[in-house]
């Protein structure tokens, strides 16, 4: 078995939970070194996760002999290059979602994978938990018959950190950074589900705008879409509502019935049809990217086939620009 030894490129708070500890979980898989641009942070998480090498220069990190693949856990705007340094490296990579802050950079990534024969996969997560696995076999088992449309509904107030000056303002909020605020954060998880479920979108449009003025990025949006097979769909996102408005949910519609299920909140998925009004609770891991890491990490030894990857992930930016209206 082919042993694969991580280095990691950014520590911040996804590496921590949701991420870092699943590499170590896996058999035939470890951390092996750590680079982030603050020392002080890098030598912090590498002593705290007990990982011998720590590095402040990516090139290094990916120069490590003993690295054999890499994470990357920075901000979209840097996926790119730093994806293309591994892979022209020989290295596979594992990136966070969404796969790069504009379309134009995940098709950067994809020739260059192509070019070198080197694997990139992309932190869409979900598609591997039980909970939407459930959903899924709901909507193939034709439980609630022909899926007739698609509907996504979110909103949630402003965060505290959203009344910073624009100086201070999280990286999520700064869309040379993020792609386009918390839309671009949020929404890739809701169009990579409903694309894995549904097939790719081929049409997008929306209108998209600032209503709260606590920042530059987009903060209210309505688009339309349309799936490979015809499907129609729509979604709505606000990011400054009142509490009240308060809602994260998805709504597949059939003609025998609907099943509705949250994104971010895992709450009980409900089943409507002919047998009745149902929710089931379905649990996730502790590590929420187990399950894809250990996907990854089969892959690369061999024994399994990940799906998810750049190519696959790409979709989702084509449909964020599209809504975005940058192209």
């Amino acid at each position: 078995m082919k042993y694969i030894r991580w280095g990691f490129i950014g520590c911040g708070e996804v590496t921590e939970l949701k991420s870092g500890p699943a590499f170590a979980e896996v058999e035939g898989s470890s951390i092996v070194a750590v680079m982030s641009r603050s020392e002080r942070r890098a030598r912090s998480y590498a002593e705290r996760h007990h990982i011998r090498k720590w590095y402040t220069d990516a090139q290094q990190l990916i120069d490590d002999p003993d690295v054999n693949a890499i994470y990357v856990a920075t901000p979209p705007s840097s996926h790119a290059i730093y994806s293309i340094m591994a892979m022209k490296a020989g290295k596979p990579v594992y990136v966070e979602k969404p796969l790069a802050a504009c379309y134009e950079d995940c098709a950067r990534i994809n020739r260059i994978s192509e070019q070198t024969g080197v694997p990139c996969f992309v932190a869409y997560y979900r598609r591997y938990l039980p909970y939407f696995q459930r959903v899924k076999d709901i909507i193939n088992n034709g439980v609630i018959g022909k899926i007739i449309n698609v509907q996504v509904r979110f909103a949630c107030p402003p965060r505290d950190i959203d009344y910073a000056k624009s100086g201070q303002l999280p990286w999520r909020l700064q869309p040379e950074i993020s792609g386009g605020g918390y839309f671009y954060d949020l929404a890739p998880h809701q169009l990579d589900l409903l694309q894995d479920f549904f097939g790719v979108i081929v049409d997008a449009k929306g209108i998209c705008a600032n209503r709260g003025g606590l920042y530059s990025a987009e903060d209210t949006l309505s688009a339309c879409f349309k799936f490979e097979n015809g499907l129609p769909g729509s979604g709505s996102w606000c990011f400054v509502g009142h509490e009240a408005a308060r809602e994260d949910c998805i709504e597949v519609i059939g003609d025998k019935g609907i099943v509705s299920f949250s994104v971010f909140d895992y709450k009980p998925i409900r089943l409507v049809n002919g047998d009745g009004d149902n929710c089931i609770s379905v649990p996730n891991p502790p590590y929420v990217q187990l399950p894809i890491i250990r996907s990854v990490i089969q892959h690369l030894q061999g024994l399994d086939v990940c799906t998810c990857t750049s190519v696959s992930a790409t979709p989702v930016n084509w449909v964020l620009d599209r809504i975005l209206g940058k192209f």
